[in-house]
């Protein structure tokens, strides 16, 4: 029937009249006429998602924006971030380093980085970063009572992201350094969609359940297009301060294992260490406070790595 409909329809031959040729050459017509509207409607779908997207727009001032990400809570990368940022200018003073803390639900950076009180505007209208150590910061710890909770509903918290994201004068930088809220959730997707980054950062321990968490982190941002810098191991070892024994508390080199399986670069190991957890709760970073100490060390080390996978990307 096919081929009877085929060449009917295309003249090779007429046959005699038939009800049979005559509806199947209808059925044919109107199956070709879905197929065409259903191909038109998916690619109208496809322009009206495209449309709908967040168009990336950069940040006025800044170069390269760095995400440090991590897939669950408590893994230090915070700490990380902060030390990250100090680390950047510790290699080169001749760098402008900022600092934005995205998770407005648990901010850290005040308390890490000695700052509060609010900040002031500027003449266009934009918030003024409060600044420490050399470092613009600004963060939603600096909008909001110390005790207050933040009891937002995702609205709400995706117009702070907003405005922290564009209501900002940074002056003019050349990284600046985004500590995300943990997981993988509507904040870390809508700053992904609404500026281009120059890479993530994913901060995990040793332990199995960080672990896959961070492997879930690093792929959310394979799938947005962010290039993935590397991984760092936090609390990698811990080396007793009397009898200088090590011991592996949370494993043994389970993200550069992780690294490998993902494909991405291994950057570095940071100990836990008592200094690191003091010198962070007195806001004065381990980075700035103790800058000859090994633990220190670590985190130059952590910042020359992640400016070389930049130059490797960006290249």
């Amino acid at each position: 029937l096919i081929k009877i409909i085929y060449k009917y329809k295309h003249g090779l031959f007429i046959p005699s009249s038939s009800p049979v040729v005559d509806m199947f050459s209808t059925l044919l017509d109107l199956f070709l006429q879905r197929s065409v509207d259903s191909k038109s409607l998916a690619e109208r779908q496809k322009q009206q998602m495209a449309r709908s997207l967040p168009k990336q727009k950069s940040i006025s001032g800044v170069h390269q924006v760095l995400v440090v990400a991590s897939g669950k809570g408590g893994v230090g990368k915070s700490t990380t971030a902060v030390n990250l940022a100090l680390g950047l200018i510790a290699n080169d003073p001749s760098k402008s380093v900022g600092l934005l803390d995205a998770d407005v639900y648990g901010p850290s950076i005040p308390k890490l980085m000695n700052l509060k009180g609010n900040p002031e505007l500027s003449d266009n209208n934009r918030m003024i970063p409060l600044i420490n150590y050399g470092v613009p910061c600004m963060s939603m710890g600096f909008l909001v009572e110390d005790a207050a909770p933040i009891v937002w509903r995702g609205l709400m918290v995706m117009s702070a992201i907003e405005k922290l994201l564009r209501q900002v004068d940074w002056g003019s930088l050349d990284y600046l350094v985004v500590d995300m809220p943990p997981g993988t959730g509507d904040v870390q997707l809508s700053i992904t969609q609404n500026i281009p980054i120059a890479g993530a950062v994913i901060v995990s321990t040793p332990q199995d359940v960080a672990l896959l968490d961070a492997r879930r982190g690093a792929e959310m941002f394979r799938k947005v297009n962010v290039p993935v810098l590397g991984l760092v191991q936090n609390m990698s070892i811990f080396q007793c301060p009397n009898c200088n024994h090590q011991t592996h508390i949370f494993g043994s080199d389970g993200a550069r294992q992780l690294a490998d399986t993902l494909g991405v670069q291994f950057l570095g190991d940071v100990p836990l260490h008592l200094n690191i957890r003091e010198s962070s709760d007195r806001g004065r970073p381990v980075v700035v406070s103790s800058p000859d100490s090994p633990e220190a060390a670590a985190y130059r080390s952590l910042a020359s790595a992640v400016v070389q996978r930049l130059q490797e990307v960006s290249g």
